[in-house]
């Protein structure tokens, strides 16, 4: 005969399959939930934020399927369809648009986001703490100054009358007539592009210094007695170890290449509206401002605002797509 624990063991494990998978793993999602309340109280404020600022805002997306008028408001509003998206597809602006968009967002990629892992792979070779410690604090702090301010700098070093810029190539005999850079459509993509670099170098370096420090130092000194020189363990450690974080964030700058920037163009661009840079500034971001605040033409930019996070969309897919094929991290 068998013994009690026996016939309880067997009791229990017929109970157990009895249940149906989906409710056992349900009752098992519940009871992991209950065991980390303190944590899942600590998310919600988060929750909380993006349910408010980010998902609750989306209802605002049927202005661009209607004729909206702000006194009728949603429901009386007359339905248009996609007779907006037509007209931004069809307007005279729609090309140029396009074509500054990814122009500057492809310039912000190409040269904005190496940079901070270089900056990363260089700090994490300074020797001297105190030295690397300055040199953190410097680059940081341009992030947390306003991008007023920071117009403000780059309208005061680029101008024509005792700008340091100018100043500084009259002396070294690279010009002989101050030149108006605020003015030239040609050198604007350049400025905005050096400015958000300088601006933001710091502080997106921050995460691969993190990963940089989580690399096991053991790696590095198999590496020493096997006589790699420090170069050789960047490309063959340090990268290879911070792949996954480079691929994530990639990724996510893929999926914003259509956000151009909108604080830093419209700053920078207080001669926008007399034209002067109009043919290399005007991005979808500017575009859907001067087209919903300043003419009021609401279902109009919410038409053009959601035509860019459509783009946004799929090129994030993609970039992730592409990203979980060759092998590497990817976001899912």
């Amino acid at each position: 005969m068998r013994s009690n624990t026996e016939r309880n063991k067997s009791g229990a494990l017929e109970a157990e399959l009895s249940v149906p998978a989906g409710k056992t793993s349900r009752q098992s999602l519940w009871k992991r939930f209950a065991q980390q309340w303190e944590f899942q109280l600590m998310i919600l404020p988060a929750i909380a934020f993006l349910l408010i600022f980010n998902y609750a805002p989306m209802w605002g997306i049927l202005m661009s399927f209607q004729e909206y008028n702000l006194f009728k408001g949603f429901w009386e509003s007359p339905w248009v369809g996609f007779d907006h998206f037509r007209m931004f597809f069809d307007s005279p602006e729609f090309w140029n648009i396009m074509r500054n968009t990814f122009a500057i967002s492809f310039l912000k990629l190409l040269i904005g986001f190496p940079a901070p892992i270089l900056l990363a792979l260089m700090l994490n070779e300074v020797g001297h703490l105190f030295f690397k410690r300055v040199v953190q604090t410097i680059t940081y702090i341009p992030h947390f100054i306003s991008w007023v301010v920071v117009s403000g700098l780059v309208f005061s070093m680029l101008a024509v009358d005792n700008g340091a810029v100018n100043e500084t190539l009259q002396r070294f005999n690279l010009i002989e007539q101050p030149i108006n850079w605020m003015s030239i459509p040609e050198y604007f993509w350049g400025i905005l592009v050096t400015v958000n670099v300088w601006k933001e170098i710091g502080f997106g370096s921050i995460v691969y210094l993190a990963a940089i420090v989580g690399i096991d130092p053991s790696l590095y000194e198999s590496a020493s007695i096997d006589g790699a020189s420090k170069l050789q363990q960047i490309f063959k450690i340090t990268i290879p170890c911070i792949a996954p974080v480079i691929v994530i964030f990639l990724i996510l700058n893929i999926g914003n290449l259509l956000n151009a920037g909108f604080e830093d163009v419209f700053v920078l661009t207080r001669n926008l509206n007399n034209g002067i840079l109009m043919s290399v500034a005007v991005t979808i971001d500017t575009y859907v401002y001067q087209m919903g605040i300043i003419n009021q033409r609401f279902s109009y930019a919410t038409a053009a605002g959601l035509f860019k996070s459509m783009l946004s969309i799929i090129l994030l897919i993609a970039a992730n797509g592409i990203a979980r094929r060759l092998g590497r991290t990817s976001l899912w």
